[in-house]
């Protein structure tokens, strides 16, 4: 096993060295490999997309991150901190893919358990339990029970509680999984919001669009290798290609566009309508709106 990492005022936010995962199957000593020599750094401030299809390794490689599991070689490290250490956990937010809160408290209740649980109390807490509220647009449902929100609003305040010890990484594994595209909308526009203040964002998820939208960087991965690391822009960006927007030309200027171009050893390759995301035709129409 390589040496620990150690705490600097210039570690990334997370970096994993070789980190292996096996677990063991049935009674003859097989092993399943989850995680395989997996190599990752993600650098402080950036939203980073951790992708792959089920059974990839993904929700084992933030396990592993949160200290839930050992891994079975390698290390895994937060700003530098092993991430086997509780003083790690302290900078981190975690919001898993399907959260189970207590449905008899409120909104409100749920945030200040968790803030109880990080060391916070006293007139602080209550202020920043009201800080997240607002944040992620709960205020009107947090004197409600939880028991009583619909699957947007259980992410969102999920996200409060993550969010309420002002961590510095917030883990966010699926946060849109089962939410409809308005809460959906909500919760990408906050994770912008969460990077504009300065946080670093771990996100998973099946949605690439949205993950187009709001990573820096992404990491593609499967039966736990690293297939593909790099930064979105230049992942899905093409540098021979460029598409020109322009009004609805006549058969005749079009012919005239095709032999200017061939004049000059150029081809158009295609003529296409311009279509509107459907994610923004539904949003422009419903609107966003608090619950």
């Amino acid at each position: 096993m390589s040496a620990e990492p150690i705490a600097t005022a210039t570690a990334p936010a997370i970096e994993l060295r070789g980190l292996l995962k096996d677990f063991s199957v049935g009674l003859r000593g097989v092993k399943l490999r989850a995680v395989d020599h997996l190599d990752l750094r993600v650098e402080a401030g950036q939203v980073y997309g951790l992708l792959g299809p089920n059974g990839s390794g993904k929700s084992t490689t933030i396990k592993l991150l949160l200290g839930l599991l050992e891994p079975s070689a390698g290390t895994c490290a937060i700003f530098g901190v092993p991430s086997a250490r509780v003083e790690a956990r302290r900078e981190v937010g975690y919001l898993p893919e399907a959260p189970y809160f207590y449905r008899h408290l409120t909104g409100r209740e749920l945030v200040r358990f968790y803030g109880q649980m990080c060391g916070l109390g006293g007139a602080a807490l209550a202020a920043r339990i009201d800080e997240v509220l607002a944040t992620v647009g709960m205020v009107a449902a947090a004197d409600r029970r939880v028991g009583t929100y619909s699957k947007g609003m259980l992410q969102r305040i999920g996200l409060a509680q993550a969010l309420v010890h002002d961590p510095r990484l917030l883990i966010l594994d699926e946060p849109t999984a089962g939410v409809d595209p308005v809460g959906s909308a909500a919760i990408t526009d906050l994770i912008l919001q969460l990077k504009a203040r300065g946080k670093t964002v771990l996100i998973t998820s099946h949605l690439l669009g949205q993950i187009e939208d709001v990573c820096d960087r992404v990491a593609i991965l499967d039966r736990g290798r690293l297939l593909l690391e790099g930064a979105v822009a230049d992942l899905v960006g093409r540098g021979d290609r460029q598409a020109l927007v322009v009004e609805a030309l006549p058969a005749g200027e079009l012919a005239e566009l095709r032999a200017w171009l061939a004049a000059r050893g150029r081809k158009l390759e295609a003529v296409e309508t311009p279509r509107a995301r459907l994610d923004r035709v539904f949003l422009e129409k419903v609107g966003r709106r608090e619950p």
